[in-house]
């Protein structure tokens, strides 16, 4: 792996930029429109991982990266629980509540992947 000079770099970062975008279009709509705190919540967590991210990265450190990269983990994992409450809720059509799960679990193995790669790194 190459040296990344930037967090724009970073496939996760993008990834979930992305993701974030899509998952703003949705909550839009239908029962969005009136369940603002569901919407707000989702919405907060999907940006927490992006933020994380970078924020991470401009630590300079891998120590202080890696902290922040189990924190955008864990937004990730928020998201994709808030995402099974929104399709229960039936906020969220089957096909769309599937690739937005989709897309939140790849976000979620590579931040894990790395995780590892730091952790190994510094070995």
């Amino acid at each position: 792996m190459g040296k990344i000079e930037c967090f724009e770099e970073i496939k996760a970062w993008a990834r979930a930029r992305t993701f974030t975008k899509k998952l703003y279009a949705e909550t839009e709509k239908g029962g969005f429109k009136v369940d603002f705190e569901l919407k707000k919540q989702m919405r907060k967590a999907a940006i927490s991982i992006t933020s994380n991210i970078a924020e991470g990265f401009e630590r300079n450190t891998d120590k202080e990266f890696k902290q922040f990269l189990f924190i955008a983990k864990a937004s990730a994992g928020e998201v994709r629980s808030q995402l099974y409450l929104a399709y229960d809720l039936r906020y969220l059509k089957e096909e769309i509540f599937e690739e937005l799960k989709f897309e939140i679990t790849e976000i979620s193995k590579l931040i894990s992947g790395f995780i590892k790669y730091l952790e190994t790194k510094n070995k």
